[in-house]
């Protein structure tokens, strides 16, 4: 379940980081989907979707930070 466009992905992601950590989570999503398609590529019995949501979090987490005001900021 890749993601075309930013507008598609998860409430979540859309509601609360900017724009440009928006499209790092649906690049880095999506090729976490196509990397960890085989459930021996993964760790434990994380389901592929799971996975590729951890990846994404984990690329915009390189780029951005939540700040005291509970808001994302680029690092």
């Amino acid at each position: 379940m890749p993601y075309d466009r930013i507008s598609d992905l998860p409430d979540s992601v859309r509601d609360n980081v900017p724009k440009h950590a928006q499209e790092i989570y649906k690049e880095a999503f999506n090729s976490a989907w196509d990397e960890y398609k085989d459930a021996d590529d993964r760790r434990g019995d994380a389901s592929r979707e799971e996975t590729a949501h951890k990846v994404a979090w984990a690329a915009v987490k390189q780029k951005y930070e939540k700040g005291d005001d509970d808001k994302w900021h680029a690092k």
